[in-house]
């Protein structure tokens, strides 16, 4: 924590008795296409824009039948528990936890659904 974020931290609970809420993280969900851009460093790249979900995996009916031509990029993080590998270059519905940041923002990633087996034409590697 800075120098300036503890004056404010403490001000507030001085204040009010209580410290301020802490800022919530969405879960979202994210379609895109799956790469890896050096090992172990995966990406959802053509990506929708992220929307309100839960953490569980998308239901069949939910998933998209053809990919989506999104503009975001997402760079993905707690992968290690996804076989990722296997979903390269595919289609993928990535729900978790939105961190929204500059120049590349991250979803910790809570389920990962195979959508389509290719991507959108275009698609940057």
């Amino acid at each position: 924590m800075t120098l300036p974020s503890i004056f404010v931290l403490l001000t507030a609970i001085a204040y009010t008795g209580q410290a301020p809420p802490a800022a919530k993280v969405e879960i979202v969900s994210v379609t895109g296409c799956l790469r890896e851009q050096g090992a172990g460093n995966w990406v959802l790249v053509a990506a929708t824009d992220p929307v309100p979900s839960i953490a569980n995996q998308a239901p069949a009916g939910e998933l998209p039948k053809a990919p989506p031509a999104g503009k975001n990029t997402f760079r993905l993080l707690g992968v290690g528990e996804f076989n990722l590998p296997q979903h390269r270059d595919r289609t993928m519905v990535i729900r978790g936890l939105f961190i929204k940041a500059a120049p590349v923002s991250r979803i910790n990633m809570t389920s990962a659904a195979e959508a389509v087996d290719s991507c959108v034409a275009g698609a940057p590697k």
